[in-house]
C-alpha cells in the first residue's frame, strides 16, 4: 500500500513539474517573434519568362468560414479529434501510440496534431531526424502560443497536400468543380483522407482506398458524434463523379517540374535556412511552359497504353538548362518522379558512349568486324551468348557506321572486349554518368541501371561539341525583397575531343537515313518522315524498359518509358515513345533556323559503301567523315579497275 501511495506522489510529482515546464515553455515562446505564417516556407516559381507558374502560396486562401463544416468536422475527427481540447501537443495520444508501436515492433500508430503537421508542412522538410522533431515541437509552441486554434485549422486546410493539390479550395475545385463551401458530407469525407497518403488515397489513383479510408472517416465522425450512422451510410453509399481537372495550368505533369526544383533548391547550400522563418523565396526557374505542354500533349498522343509509365526531359545542350521534364504520366496519380529518381537500364542508348570511347582508341566508320550469332567464352567456361533485334544478323562484315545505325548488339560486344571493359566504364565516368557502373561485356548494350538525369549529362557533350554542362532547374533565387541569394554560373569544361565528337554526331543521324537501308532498316527510319530539321538520335531497349535520346545544337531530348514493376515491354511500344521526341523536337524547332555542327578543319568527308565502309564505285554510296589520315583510299588496282584507260597513269 506503502508503494502504491509512493508511486502515485512520484506520478503527481512528475506530472506537476512537467505541466509547470511545459507552461514555462509557452512564455517563453511569446518573448519570441511572432511566427509569420502566412511568409513561412511559401515559394514563388517563375518560368523562362519570369512568368509565376506556380508556388506553395499560390492558391486561393479562404476562410475558415467558407469551408464547408463537414470537411472540418471530418478533418479534425480523423487527424485530431481533442484539437480544441489541446495546447499542440495530444499526450494521451501520444502515449497511446508509443505503447502499440512498442509492444508490436513496428509504427502502427502517429500522434501528431493537426498543429504540429502545420508547423512542419509550414517551415520544415519531412526528414525524420530527432533535430527535425525537437524543431517541429518548438514550433508547434510557438504556433500556439500566438494563434488561436481556428488561425492554426485555416491555414492548415489551406495548405495541406490534397494530391499535389495545396489547399483545400483548389482541391474542391480540382476534384469536385466546386468551392471547399459547396462540398457535401460524402465529398467532404473523400477528401479529408487524401492528405494520409496522396498516393494510395486519393480517388484518382486507388478509388477502392480512398472508399475504405472514407468509411474510416465516416465512422471516426460518428462516433466523435458529428453526424448519425444514417447520414454516415447515405454518405458511404453516394455515387461520386471526379472532375480531375487543374484549372492554373491544366497539366498533369507540371508538378513533377516544381519537385525537381525544391529537390534543387535543398541543394544549394548558399541558401541561408531563416529564409524559412523570414520570408519566401522567388525561384526563377529554366522552365518553357509551352515546351512542357507541347511535351504532354505529345505524350498523350502517342503513349496510349495506360499502364505504361514515361519520364522525358528536355534541355538546353549548351547551357544544362532543364527547359521542361515529365515524371510521370499523371502527378495526381502518382507522385514518384521517374526523371529525377528512377535507375533502369538504359539499353544501346549505350552505344554512343561506347563508340566515342572507339574513336578515340583507333576506330573509324569503317571499322568492321563481322556480325553473325555468337557465342562469348570468358574464364572458367562462362558464356555470354547477346542477340539482335529480331535475331537478325547480316552474317559479314559490317562498319561501325552500319553497326550504330541498326544497333548491332554483337559489334558492340566485339568493340567493348577489344577496348577493355574499363574503357567503357571511365569514359561513362568522364561525361558525369555517377551510378555505380560494372566492367562487363554487357555494359554494351545498357545492362546496367542509370538515372535518365544522368544520361542527359552525358548526351549533352555530345550536344554541345564536348563541353560538361549540369542540368538545372533553377537559374536564379530572390528573398521578397528582391535580394539575390543565389545564380547559377554557366561555366562549362571542355571534357571531350572535338573532332571524335563531330564524327560521332555526324554517325548518329545514319540511324533514320535511307542509304543504310540494306538487309535491314535503321532503328529510327519509321519517322523520318516528320524531321525537318538534322538530328543525332538513339534508341534503346532492353526487356523492361525503352528510351530514346536525340537532340541538334539547340534542343536535347530524352525519354524512358517502361512498367513500374519491371513487367516486359512490347518492342512495338518502341514506336510511340519515337513519335513522342520527334513531335517534341519539331514542335519547339518549327520555324526555327536549322543549326548544325562545323565541321573542323581536321575532318574529312568520304563518299563510301555504308555497310561495308569502303570506296567503291557502286551507286550506293554515303557520306561519313573521318580524322584526316584515317580516311579509306583506293588502291592502284581499284583505280585501275574504275578509271577509263585514257586517265590511267
Amino acid at each position: 500500500m506503502k508503494i502504491f501511495k509512493k508511486c502515485i506522489l512520484l506520478t503527481s510529482a512528475i506530472a506537476t513539474l512537467a505541466s509547470i515546464f511545459y507552461i514555462g515553455l509557452y512564455i517563453y515562446a511569446r518573448t519570441w517573434p511572432k511566427l509569420d505564417i502566412g511568409a513561412a516556407n511559401s515559394f514563388y516559381l517563375y518560368d523562362n519568362e519570369n512568368k509565376l507558374f506556380t508556388g506553395s502560396n499560390s492558391n486561393d486562401w479562404i476562410n475558415l468560414e467558407q469551408i464547408s463544416p463537414h470537411m472540418i468536422n471530418a478533418t479534425i475527427s480523423i487527424e485530431d479529434k481533442n484539437f480544441y481540447a489541446h495546447k499542440g501537443f495530444d499526450f494521451p495520444r501520444i502515449f497511446k501510440a508509443l505503447y502499440i508501436n512498442l509492444t508490436n515492433g513496428k509504427t502502427l500508430q502517429g500522434a501528431s496534431t493537426i498543429s504540429q503537421q502545420y508547423a512542419k508542412n509550414l517551415f520544415l522538410d519531412f526528414g525524420k531526424t530527432w533535430n527535425r522533431k525537437i524543431d517541429e515541437a518548438w514550433l508547434t509552441i510557438r504556433l500556439e502560443a500566438y494563434y488561436t486554434k481556428d488561425e492554426i485549422l485555416e491555414g492548415y486546410l489551406n495548405t495541406i497536400n490534397y494530391g499535389g493539390i495545396f489547399g483545400i479550395e483548389n482541391a474542391s475545385h480540382y476534384y469536385f468543380n466546386k468551392s471547399a463551401s459547396d462540398l457535401t458530407l460524402a465529398e467532404a469525407s473523400i477528401l479529408a483522407g487524401i492528405p494520409k497518403y496522396p498516393a494510395e488515397y486519393s480517388p484518382l489513383v486507388n478509388e477502392d482506398a480512398a472508399k475504405e479510408r472514407q468509411l474510416l472517416i465516416l465512422n471516426s465522425m460518428v462516433k466523435n458524434k458529428y453526424i448519425t450512422e444514417e447520414e454516415k451510410n447515405e454518405a458511404y453509399n453516394t455515387e461520386l463523379v471526379y472532375y480531375g481537372v487543374e484549372e492554373r495550368n491544366n497539366l498533369a505533369t507540371l508538378m513533377y517540374y516544381q519537385d525537381a526544383v525544391i529537390d534543387e533548391l535543398k541543394s544549394i547550400n548558399t541558401i541561408p535556412s531563416s529564409f524559412l522563418t523570414t520570408g519566401g523565396l522567388k525561384i526563377y526557374t529554366n522552365l518553357d511552359l509551352n515546351l512542357q505542354k507541347e511535351m504532354e500533349q505529345n505524350m498523350k498522343e502517342n503513349i496510349t497504353n495506360e499502364k505504361l509509365e514515361i519520364a522525358s526531359i528536355a534541355m538546353e545542350p549548351q547551357t544544362g538548362k532543364v527547359l521542361a521534364l515529365i515524371g510521370g504520366k499523371d502527378y495526381s496519380k502518382s507522385q514518384f518522379n521517374r526523371a529525377t529518381k528512377a535507375k533502369r537500364q538504359v539499353g544501346s542508348t549505350m552505344k554512343p558512349i561506347l563508340y566515342y570511347a572507339a574513336l578515340e582508341n583507333g576506330f573509324t566508320p569503317s571499322t568492321t568486324f563481322n556480325s553473325t550469332k555468337t557465342t562469348f567464352v570468358f574464364s572458367e567456361n562462362q558464356t555470354y551468348s547477346p542477340k539482335n533485334f529480331g535475331d537478325q544478323y547480316p552474317n559479314r562484315e559490317i562498319s561501325l557506321a552500319a553497326a550504330l545505325a541498326y544497333s548491332d548488339n554483337i559489334y558492340a560486344v566485339k568493340t567493348n572486349l577489344f577496348l577493355g571493359e574499363d574503357i567503357l566504364v571511365d569514359t561513362a565516368k568522364q561525361l558525369g554518368i555517377k551510378s555505380p557502373l560494372e566492367a562487363i561485356p554487357s555494359l554494351a548494350l545498357g545492362t546496367e541501371e542509370i538515372n535518365i538525369m544522368e544520361m542527359m549529362q552525358a548526351y549533352a557533350s555530345f550536344a554541345n561539341m564536348g563541353y560538361a554542362v549540369t542540368p538545372h532547374l533553377i537559374e536564379r533565387v530572390e528573398d521578397m525583397n528582391g535580394n539575390i541569394l543565389y545564380e547559377y554560373k554557366n561555366e562549362p569544361t571542355q571534357i571531350l575531343n572535338q573532332n571524335s565528337v563531330f564524327i560521332l554526331n555526324e554517325l548518329l543521324t545514319n540511324s533514320y537515313s535511307s542509304d543504310f537501308i540494306d538487309y535491314g532498316y535503321p532503328t529510327c527510319y519509321n519517322i523520318a518522315y516528320k524531321m525537318t530539321h538534322k538530328y543525332a538520335v538513339k534508341t534503346g531497349t532492353t526487356d523492361t524498359d525503352i528510351l530514346i535520346f536525340g537532340y541538334n545544337p539547340d534542343l536535347l531530348v530524352g525519354i524512358w518509358s517502361g512498367y513500374d514493376d519491371n513487367s516486359t515491354v512490347s518492342s512495338a511500344e518502341s514506336t510511340g515513345i519515337k513519335n513522342m521526341w520527334i513531335d517534341t523536337m519539331e514542335d519547339y524547332l518549327i520555324n526555327k533556323e536549322d543549326h548544325w555542327y562545323e565541321i573542323p578543319d581536321n575532318i574529312v568527308g568520304v563518299l563510301v559503301n555504308p555497310i561495308s565502309g569502303e570506296i567503291t564505285n557502286e551507286n550506293k554510296k554515303t557520306l561519313l567523315y573521318y580524322l584526316k589520315g584515317t580516311e579509306p583510299y583506293l588502291k592502284k588496282l581499284e583505280l585501275e579497275d574504275i578509271l577509263p584507260v585514257d586517265k590511267q597513269e
